[in-house]
């Protein structure tokens, strides 16, 4: 097991061990929180820098433990791994875990810590092949992000039910999905990464996830949702549904809110060639609406849409599209405020609590675009 190549090793602080390498020059994408998270090495999964390093502190809370999944360890092979090497440490007992590399990899993909802090690093000097480390990591409290097999249902025959815990930041890892919520996942999917998709999980903070394992279907559309394309694909012989709260994007909430009003800080009074009005005006902001959008003033600053929903509702998504008029018109980001009263107005922000989220809309005026509000916003009006 993990535990059997730990050794006692002095603790190793985050700074660089090698003369002209500054450490985190071999950093990739890294997503830290207390409880879960996704860290890789620079470029991955195509090949890691020479003379790069790079260094992670994984401090959990006080009581809890950190776990450890091995994604990828893939550093060219040398002795000792002498030129690549991947080393986990725990400074509160000294005991280290590795080197790794490819000819000396981790005994099992889930390593058990005793420990809430893990010192993760990693160096490279002269090499030629590659894809480097991807890593993620869960607390004790969340247990890891392997399956646990729940239940098996006899109705659909061949359900079977997972629980997963998803580390944050698992957006940007390595990989392709195939689906939307609606279809459910093609089994080839990025797991956590398609949960960001669904609306399921928040990337920046990760989760516990629930889904069923179901027959496939024919075909996968493609869909762009919470920030991330899935592709168009065939037939899969299983597919993932995902499990959750009544969410806006899910076949388990009654229906698409109703809007009862809609009102905006200004409206585009277009005058064509041939000397005809078109109002392109709040109204027409609906989804289901034939015909040209609404549109703010040309010029206007800061143009909002409001939509009131007539009572107080848990407004738990959004979904956006281009005008459809023969116009390629289409809003690529947008800010969200709600209000319960229509004159006080509350930011909708981010898992950090500090900056205003900014949601990633379309990239023409043909397809839809979900997003998530991860958590649900409790509001009659929303801008």
């Amino acid at each position: 097991g993990p535990h059997q190549e730990g050794r006692q090793r002095q603790g190793t602080a985050c700074l660089s061990p090698l003369p002209g390498i500054s450490a985190g020059n071999g950093c990739g994408h890294t997503l830290l929180t207390p409880h879960s998270g996704t860290l890789s090495s620079k470029n991955y999964p195509g090949t890691y820098p020479n003379h790069t390093m790079c260094c992670w502190q994984l401090q959990a809370p006080p009581g809890t433990s950190l776990l450890l999944a091995f994604g990828d360890v893939d550093l060219e092979p040398s002795e000792h791994c002498a030129h690549s090497s991947l080393l986990l440490t725990d400074p509160q007992t000294g005991t280290a875990y590795g080197p790794y590399c490819r000819n000396s990899v981790p005994s099992a993909p889930l390593l058990v810590t005793n420990s809430s802090t893990v010192t993760v690093l990693f160096n490279s000097i002269s090499h030629r092949s590659g894809r480097g480390l991807l890593l993620s990591y869960a607390t004790s409290q969340h247990p890891g992000t392997h399956y646990t097999q729940e239940h098996v249902s006899p109705d659909p025959p061949l359900t079977v039910c997972f629980s997963v815990y998803c580390p944050a930041g698992c957006k940007d890892i390595h990989g392709d999905i195939w689906g939307n919520p609606s279809q459910g996942y093609r089994d080839t999917s990025v797991l956590c990464k398609a949960a960001v998709h669904a609306g399921v999980i928040a990337d920046e903070l990760g989760g516990q996830v629930t889904l069923s394992r179901e027959k496939g279907i024919t075909l996968y559309e493609a869909a762009f949702a919470n920030g991330l394309h899935s592709k168009r694909g065939s037939l899969s012989e299983k597919r993932l549904v995902f499990h959750k709260v009544c969410c806006l994007l899910s076949s388990a909430c009654d229906d698409v809110l109703e809007v009862v009003a809609f009102n905006a800080s200004s409206w585009w009074h277009e005058v064509d060639a041939l000397g005809q009005d078109r109002a392109w005006v709040a109204e027409r902001a609906a989804l289901s609406t034939t015909g040209h959008s609404w549109a703010a003033e040309p010029g206007a600053e800061a143009a909002w849409l409001e939509l009131d929903l007539g009572t107080r509702r848990n407004v738990t998504g959004i979904i956006t599209k281009g005008s459809s008029e023969q116009h390629d018109y289409y809003v690529t980001s947008y800010h969200v405020s709600s209000s319960r009263d229509g004159k006080n107005w509350r930011p909708y922000r981010g898992s950090s609590g500090q900056e205003d989220k900014v949601f990633e809309g379309n990239a023409d005026s043909q397809g839809e675009v979900s997003n998530a509000f991860i958590p649900p916003v409790i509001a009659r009006y929303v801008r």
